[in-house]
């Protein structure tokens, strides 16, 4: 059976930068399942996934506008310190939540310089190749429930 839209593809994956360092992996966990066509995954692996079946291992690159976009510089912008509430001190690296037009949204602290603090909004994998190792463990019919809910169950029921 091919990968195709609505299919169940179950999967081990390994993610690794330009560098070669391992960023993700499914290594000793279980397979990543999700319903392909249903853009659960960055669209250039689901593209690269496309018609391959059960069995197959390969190896993808995919570019930053196939990932998570280019990184934009109008996603960083400086915010005063007096806006952040709550017990815990604002460190670099900390996620927080913000509110913007369009809804509530997670950024990253990248730096913090006396009471102005720099948010970042880019996914943490903006602008970058990702390179990935994929090995399919199968394909299958995704059921009614499965595509009615909008994500893969387990093989022994619902996954949470």
């Amino acid at each position: 059976m091919k990968i195709e839209k609505n299919k169940v593809v179950s999967m081990h994956y390994t993610l690794k930068d330009d560098k070669g360092e391992i960023m993700d992996t499914s290594e000793g966990k279980s397979p990543l399942s999700f319903i392909q066509g249903n853009g659960q995954l960055i669209p250039g692996l689901e593209s690269q996934l496309e018609g391959k079946e059960k069995e197959v291992k390969m190896q993808v690159t995919i570019a930053p506008a196939d990932a998570y976009g280019e990184f934009r510089e109008d996603m960083v912008f400086k915010v005063g310190k007096e806006g952040f509430k709550g017990e815990e001190e604002l460190q670099v690296g900390m996620q927080v939540e913000v509110e913007l037009e369009q809804g509530k949204s997670i950024a990253v602290v990248s730096s913090i310089e006396g009471e102005k603090v720099t948010l970042d909004l880019n996914h943490p994998l903006a602008g970058q190749t990702l390179h990935f190792d994929v090995e399919i463990m199968d394909v299958r019919d995704a059921t009614e429930e499965e595509l009615s809910h909008g994500h893969a169950h387990g093989e022994g029921g619902h996954q949470h």
